[in-house]
């Protein structure tokens, strides 16, 4: 059991005190009054009435010849460039705005949400629940037979939609947009008094929605729909808002992605407004905390120690966004603010596929700090150009591409200049390992075609491990431009107890199962009961491989225990010059002393077709792309194995909250002690006699590496040779659609 310190106390007893004051005595559970607002206003900024500071709020903004995101002060040149360079993405824009003003709102993996007109603030759409308005904590949102999935019902008052009404707004002048803003937050404002129902229940979402109201202030300032009485009273919320998450800051119930949202998000307020009389105390405290929280949440090798690559995004966008206000600021950081988001981009490259987009390790939450552009949410591209652009990095360029239309809102035509500018290229390095966070890639190159290998073999998470998965030795592979083989992502928190159970679980993941059961057992929806321990053995490049072994040990919870065992070698050659050069072999080892039934999980991705055979499979696209799977195990007396193909009860979710039907090759077999598994995976392969003998020498080759005893190396030669056969008799496979 954690021991908790004095200020853990302190912290906790203080903030207990304050919500039982506003259960009982109504503490800070009403709107302000104009005198009430008034006195939060520093003397001799226009405090003689609510009305004359509203305008001078205005004015102050609409004046500002420096803002702290160049979108916030230039009007024009934001949309002529818009117009010229990124017309799709306007078009874009405008049309999610239009449907927007229609009450339709993609949240999510989720479209064309409705919640009825009026919109209804507490209502989850799906389940057609309707959260309760006690006070904020009396409302149980893990349950969701009382508030349905709390993830849509929050995403929806984030307030995000109103920054792309915002930008519609730029790019055409409109006030229909601000119209809709304007109707929108008014109605927000009268169904959520402060302190009352779901929106007030997590600081985080209070943070996220907080900068979207600043953000639609800027982007709207000059509109005639901002009436001066709309914008006192979003100013009175913006205050109530902001006192709650600095009550209510998650130093020891979340103290990840929670606490630095929260801190970013004071941070915002306090930089943004400085006409409040708490305007100082808010960024120095949202200043201090990321200050702090960058040593404690960032490993040494640049991992976030969530173990979720969804929530390292997450966290390097909040401190690229917190690095430069306080650059416009003038505000002096030390150099390991710098350091530590060099990393943190250099670990969104490595982890990137060379289609673009980026995996799912751990778990995903589907949501943005600011949505900006039109991008699916597995392309983080945006975050390394806007890297690029502040720190001159031309590898994350390369990386990012070319057209990057978030960095027009965020540093303005000089930002894009810049980019553009920058020299664009290419790592030298093909292998990487972050031996902090467990994470180890292997690369043929980097072009859009090469083989990439991501594996995870690292720490379960920190604290409760909340956001991980039963992942230990899992791993994706792309090759030929194909993303073949992935991780299914999330799909869902707390809407579906046993899918959020199937996502999390071993058998969800590319690695292998004993006695059908989880690596690490699943305690609830953001724990576990038991947590097994990965380790990495070496870590190995030669001049025609590059090979990684690790162990995990959840199976040693078992009457007799078992250890896994994962060695995995990548061909360095380009699957198009040197397909069987560019081949994945996979080696696992199961130690034990008893019988066991073993399975091994391959997820592909849902634009693959698959068709099993005994002894492996063969995978395909539409495009013509092809990957033959060969396997062979033997405990050394000749077990048998069985290899199955399914789509049935197997999801991929690009994104949480959706799921979408994917193969899965499941191989299994049963063994009394120790015994092996050797898989390959075979690019862009044609098989024929003469390349069949020189696979096999490239395994023997490998085999001081690899450690597959020769029994194997026959079994697999013995697969190759049935494949040619196979090819010989019917030209070509016949894959189940």
């Amino acid at each position: 059991m954690r021991v908790r310190s004095f200020d853990e106390y302190w912290v906790r007893g203080k903030q207990e005190i304050n919500k039982v004051c506003e259960r009982l005595l109504g503490l800070r559970c009403f709107e302000l009054s104009d005198q009430q607002f008034l006195k939060r206003l520093q003397a001799g900024k226009a405090t003689n009435s609510v009305e004359l500071a509203a305008v001078y709020i205005r004015e102050r903004i609409a004046a500002t010849k420096t803002p702290l995101f160049a979108s916030w002060g230039v009007h024009q040149g934001i949309r002529d460039v818009m117009s010229s360079r990124f017309s799709g993405v306007a078009r874009e824009i405008i049309e999610r705005a239009d449907r927007c003003c229609a009450y339709q709102f993609d949240l999510l993996g989720h479209k064309d949400l409705w919640f009825g007109s009026p919109v209804d603030w507490h209502l989850e759409p799906l389940s057609r629940v309707r959260a309760p308005l006690h006070h904020w904590t009396r409302v149980p949102y893990l349950d969701h037979h009382v508030v349905g999935d709390k993830k849509i019902i929050w995403e929806l008052n984030r307030h995000q939609f109103i920054v792309t009404l915002g930008q519609a707004y730029r790019l055409t002048s409109d006030e229909r947009y601000a119209e809709t803003f304007v109707k929108l937050i008014s109605s927000w404002m009268d169904a959520n008094l402060p302190k009352r129902g779901i929106n007030w229940v997590s600081s985080l979402e209070l943070a996220f929605r907080i900068i979207s109201w600043l953000w639609a202030l800027h982007l709207f300032v000059e509109s005639t729909a901002l009436t001066t009485p709309f914008v006192v009273r979003m100013l009175k919320y913006l205050v109530a808002q902001g006192h709650h998450v600095e009550t209510y800051l998650s130093y020891y119930f979340s103290p990840n992605t929670h606490l630095t949202g929260e801190a970013l998000g004071l941070f915002y307020l306090g930089s943004t407004l400085p006409e409040l009389c708490d305007a100082k105390r808010w960024r120095a405290v949202g200043l201090k905390i990321l200050l702090q929280q960058i040593q404690v949440q960032v490993k040494e090798d640049g991992v976030h120690f969530e173990q979720a690559s969804y929530y390292h995004r997450y966290t390097t966008d909040f401190y690229l966004h917190f690095y430069i206000m306080a650059r416009a600021q003038g505000v002096s950081l030390p150099d390991l603010v710098e350091q530590k988001l060099k990393l943190l981009l250099d670990h969104l490259m490595w982890i990137g596929r060379p289609d673009g987009s980026s995996p799912y390790i751990g778990d995903d939450d589907g949501g943005v700090l600011l949505s900006l552009g039109v991008r699916p949410r597995n392309d983080f591209r945006d975050t390394l150009a806007l890297g690029a652009t502040l720190f001159k990095n031309p590898r994350w360029k390369y990386l990012a591409g070319r057209d990057q239309p978030e960095l027009l809102w965020l540093l303005g035509s000089e930002g894009v200049a810049t980019y553009d500018d920058l020299e664009s290229m290419s790592p030298a390095e093909l292998a990487k390992q972050f031996s902090d966070g467990g994470y180890f890639v292997m690369r043929s190159g980097w072009s859009d075609r090469s083989s990439h290998l991501l594996i995870d073999c690292g720490p379960h998470g920190t604290m409760n491990c909340g956001h991980a998965h039963a992942d230990a030795l899992s791993f994706e592979y792309s090759a030929s431009g194909v993303t073949w083989v992935v991780d299914p992502g999330t799909y869902t928190y707390t809407g579906d107890v046993q899918l959020r159970d199937y996502f999390r679980s071993t058998r969800a993941h590319n690695t292998l199962t004993v006695d059908d059961l989880s690596q690490s057992t699943s305690g609830g929806p953001f724990s576990w009961s038991t947590i097994g321990t990965s380790q990495a053995k070496a870590f190995i490049e030669t001049s025609r491989w590059l090979c990684f072994r690790g162990q995990h040990e959840g199976y040693r919870r078992l009457t007799d225990p078992v250890t896994h065992t994962r060695t995995s070698a990548l061909g360095k050659s380009e699957p198009d010059k040197h397909p069987l050069s560019s081949c994945l072999i996979l080696h696992d080892r199961l130690d034990a002393r008893k019988a066991h039934r073993y399975a091994s999980y391959l997820h592909f991705s849902p634009a693959c077709h698959v068709t099993s055979r005994v002894d492996g499979a063969y995978a395909s696209t539409d495009a013509g792309q092809e990957l033959l799977i060969v396997t062979a195990v033997s405990d050394d007396r000749g077990i048998a194995l069985t290899t199955q193909t399914r789509k049935e009860n197997s999801w991929v979710s690009p994104c949480y909250g959706f799921r979408v039907e994917a193969p899965v090759l499941v191989t299994t077999w049963k063994a009394i002690g120790t015994c092996t598994c050797v898989t390959m995976l075979m690019p862009h392969v044609i098989v024929e006699t003469q390349t069949i003998l020189r696979v096999v020498e490239e395994i023997e080759e490998t085999t001081d590496l690899l450690h597959i005893p020769k029994v194997i190396v026959r079994m697999l030669e013995g697969a190759l040779q049935h494949h040619l056969r196979k090819r010989r008799s019917t030209g070509s496979w016949t894959t189940v659609k």
